[in-house]
């Protein structure tokens, strides 16, 4: 979890542009604003209509839950970094909105390393039937996995407790008791180790993952089926979203708090180093418009109802307009 908001770090002259910050940044927020409360509110539909038998599924609708909740968050900090409204947004946008987009980004991270781990076990047995006593232990895994990052999280909301000013919210580390600031750095360990961790299972995950399709391959290359090949493949969507949407900002996030807590670096060292975090950021806030793929691409389920969806939908559309057209034809 970030505490800091501006690159001025020790350095209180040290000054950015004003239009990446207030004009670029708020401009791809906007953009996956629009596009994933879109994608997710139809996701979120599509899950409705799906019950809870297997353990991938399950995974899937927190994770979609997760995003949602992420993407409710990007108006405050667009708002707030646009400057569009009064400085004391900030202030909540610190103490509230900053806490969930990162209590939830640290939750898709869990539910991404808990799907690979699901998708190998597929993968390695694939004609293994899901019993109800294991989405029972799913369904209990995924609440305890709300619950310690909820608890881990609530203090940081509590600890941010110094009365909001002009100056002190350009920094929301500047708003936390001295007791704030030591468990804001736990958090940060903690959060460093369920990346770091979840990194380690979906690399040796997707290693084991590999074997077992080149395995498969062989068997199947001398009988010339490739259906069953090209379809387990897409399994490596799951590492393409994680690699792209979480690894870059937590190698960019090393360099970038050693610049807020040691004055080692020039101000336009800083100022890179700014803008690499905030651009990985956002890379992290993408996730929410890449999941659907991931739902969409691997659950069968998921796959059918939006297909179901869209084919009722295209018939009713079918049938206005075939009542509209006879309408039109009918005499007064």
């Amino acid at each position: 979890m970030d505490p800091g908001y501006s690159p001025s770090g020790n350095g209180s002259n040290c000054s950015t542009d004003k239009s990446m910050n207030q004009v670029l940044f708020p401009l791809l927020y906007t953009f996956i604003f629009v596009v994933g409360i879109i994608m997710n509110g139809l996701a979120m539909g599509v899950f409705f209509q799906i019950a809870n038998k297997s353990n991938f599924i399950i995974f899937l609708k927190n994770t979609v839950i997760a995003d949602i909740l992420m993407i409710l968050t990007f108006p405050f900090k667009i708002l707030s970094d646009a400057k569009l409204v009064s400085w004391e947004l900030r202030g909540f946008v610190c103490k509230v909105t900053q806490v969930i987009f990162y209590f939830t980004m640290y939750i898709s991270i869990i539910f991404l390393g808990l799907i690979t781990i699901d998708r190998y076990l597929k993968t390695a047995r694939p004609f293994k039937p899901v019993s109800s006593d294991n989405t029972l232990v799913s369904k209990i895994l995924s609440a305890l996995i709300w619950i310690f990052m909820f608890c881990l999280s609530l203090p940081n909301m509590i600890l941010t407790d110094k009365k909001p000013t002009q100056e002190n919210v350009k920094k929301c580390a500047d708003l936390k008791s001295d007791f704030g600031l030591v468990w804001h750095e736990l958090v940060n360990y903690v959060c460093q180790f369920i990346f770091w961790a979840n990194f380690a299972i979906i690399v040796v995950c997707y290693t084991l993952i590999t074997q077992e399709l080149y395995k498969s391959y062989k068997r199947t290359r001398s009988k010339g089926s490739t259906n069953k090949k090209t379809v387990n493949v897409k399994v490596f969507i799951i590492i393409g979203v994680f690699f792209i949407c979480f690894v870059p900002f937590h190698f960019a996030r090393i360099p970038y708090t050693l610049s807020q807590t040691r004055d080692v670096f020039k101000c336009s060292t800083q100022n890179t180093l700014f803008y690499i975090k905030e651009s990985t950021l956002w890379l992290t806030s993408l996730n929410a418009c890449l999941d659907p793929f991931i739902y969409f691409a691997l659950c069968r389920s998921f796959r059918r109802s939006l297909l179901n969806i869209y084919h009722k939908y295209v018939i009713k559309k079918e049938r206005d307009h075939s009542t509209e057209a006879t309408e039109e034809q009918t005499p007064l």
